[in-house]
């Protein structure tokens, strides 16, 4: 088991009112929550497998795949939509290589579409890494991307 997965688990008390914390601080130290990791919960709180997981798969907050370096979530809302979210959709997805939802081999970008960033006024919209950018164009956000360095 990871050393660090060992310690964080080390850390807590059995019982389930110690899932939700205990989840996340494992996602906030390895970033994601490994099988492995659910099999240790599990075990270090006495509850079952099928229990942590499906606490895991009802919040979206938490990930059960490596997640990349940088955050892109892309709003396909109504007013990104019809403003041409698609075609921005499209150029991501064709210049990394994955469709959304995925994360690049070398960990580099995670691409997500959602469908509210409460920024309709100025769509399309999308966060990279936490910010708010506007007005997108295709053109516009390959530019972001190449930006990122990844």
């Amino acid at each position: 088991m990871d050393e660090r997965l060992q310690k964080i688990l080390a850390e807590y008390k059995g019982g389930q009112e110690s899932l939700i914390p205990l989840l996340q601080r494992v996602q906030e130290e390895l970033g994601y929550i490994s099988e492995e990791a659910v099999f240790g919960i599990s075990e270090r709180l006495g509850i079952s497998a099928s229990e942590v997981f499906g606490v895991l798969t009802f919040y979206s907050q938490f990930h059960l795949q490596p997640r990349g370096r940088h955050i892109i979530q892309q709003c396909a809302g109504t007013a990104c939509h019809v403003r041409g979210a698609r075609k921005i959709i499209a150029a991501v997805q064709n210049k990394l290589g994955i469709k959304a939802g995925e994360t690049t081999p070398d960990l580099g970008v995670t691409y997500e579409v959602v469908y509210c960033l409460g920024s309709c006024a100025l769509a399309p919209t999308t966060v990279i890494d936490g910010k708010v950018v506007a007005r997108l164009t295709p053109d516009k956000m390959l530019k972001l991307i190449g930006d990122l360095g990844t």
